[in-house]
């Protein structure tokens, strides 16, 4: 079981920048953000293979970026041009190989304030 933990998130107006920053207890194949939006079902922000392939969920594409240093087990997400509707919880996301469980964070709330 890889053990996660996320730092980052808060509150920020629209139009900001913020970072989030998530620690693997392990090393993994593939991390990445996912996030969950009040009344919606959980969708993927941007994940990260270990040999740098990235994938962006299409309203995150050049707004935010995705990076990650292998050697430390960490995933960045750097966020920006922040909008109302990026408001919710981000949960980290870990798979330690291609076809393993999907690990979870416990998940960071952000607040995108009007």
């Amino acid at each position: 079981q890889v053990q996660l933990v996320e730092s980052g998130g808060g509150l920020v107006q629209a139009g900001g920048s913020l970072r989030l920053s998530c620690q693997a207890s392990g090393m993994i194949f593939k991390m990445g953000w996912y996030r969950q939006r009040p009344g919606r079902q959980r969708e993927m922000v941007a994940t990260i293979t270990s040999g740098g392939t990235m994938d962006y969920a299409d309203l995150t594409k050049g707004r935010f970026t995705i990076s990650r240093h292998n050697a430390k087990n960490t995933v960045d997400l750097e966020m920006g041009s922040l909008e109302v509707e990026d408001t919710a919880f981000y949960y980290c996301y870990a798979r330690a190989w291609s076809n393993a469980p999907i690990n979870w964070g416990q998940g960071t709330q952000v607040t995108v304030l009007s």
